[in-house]
């Protein structure tokens, strides 16, 4: 069997390469920015404070540790072999939803939302069916970056789903309906975060600590409306409750020696 070289592949390696930096890495430049993007979308009762997309930030970051990773043998076998054309066709979508979403054509962006999050859903599958971390490097590449974008994606499609079908905050006073609709998005978040903490005894910790960060972001934003602004809270802290069984969860694999943040045999695929 010939050696693996750098050079395997090359062409999907430079094309992850330009995808990274054309189309994904450009959120990292938005979202720091003081006037960025995500600070004048459209204000609903389930808009987060700005400060939750920061975690774009955190997921680009480790994404660019993938892209070198490629180049190693151990990182080739999951991103060239596993996940293949798909982180290119991530970057082209998630790009087209950005844009529409920051033109404020809501209700394409919601349809962009749903293919970014299906196709974060994919990758996320094949990941922790298929290639069970063997190193800190496989968690710290390759699990920890797309368990964090399947975990911020499921939060996307209900901010999109919001900002398309949703009244606008600071024209509409929340009316029962919207209420009802409030409280089914945020339960689906909860839920889904407590699905990552219990599918295995660690869990999915990243995956629901994006949730939860996303949980806590709408609680400090929304103080227009009480009932908005209290069960908001109400399901960030038990949001946090399912982190932290996550965290313990992982501290307990860590000291028998067999860390993983995630499980490959069942690991949640919402948000698809």
């Amino acid at each position: 069997m010939p050696d693996i070289t750098w050079k395997d592949d090359i062409i999907l390696k430079v094309a992850n390469i330009l995808t990274y930096f054309l189309f994904l890495g450009s959120n990292i430049y938005t979202v720091a920015a003081p006037s960025g993007i995500y600070f004048h979308g459209k204000e609903t009762y389930m808009t987060p404070a700005p400060w939750a997309f920061l975690i774009w930030s955190l997921i680009h970051i480790l994404l660019l540790g993938t892209i070198i990773y490629q180049f190693f043998p151990a990182g080739k076998v999951a991103i060239i072999d596993g996940i293949a054309w798909r982180f290119p066709l991530l970057g082209v979508l998630n790009a087209i939803y950005v844009n529409l979403w920051a033109s404020h054509h809501f209700v394409l962006a919601f349809i962009l939302a749903l293919f970014v999050s299906s196709t974060v859903t994919h990758i996320y599958y094949i990941v922790k069916k298929h290639h069970a971390p063997q190193s800190a490097a496989d968690e710290l590449f390759i699990h920890l970056p797309f368990s964090l974008y399947h975990g911020w994606t499921t939060v996307l499609v209900v901010l999109s789903a919001f900002e398309a079908f949703g009244v606008n905050a600071l024209t509409h006073h929340a009316g029962v309906w919207t209420k009802v609709f409030v409280f089914l998005g945020l339960f689906f978040l909860e839920g889904t975060a407590a699905t990552y903490a219990f599918s295995t005894p660690e869990g999915d910790l990243p995956a629901s600590i994006a949730i939860a960060w996303s949980l806590w972001a709408i609680f400090a934003h929304q103080t227009s409306s009480g009932f908005v602004h209290w069960t908001s809270l109400a399901f960030a802290i038990l949001a946090l409750v399912w982190v932290s069984k996550g965290a313990y969860g992982v501290a307990v694999k860590a000291r028998s020696g067999r860390i993983a943040l995630s499980d490959e045999e069942r690991a949640p695929l919402v948000g698809s």
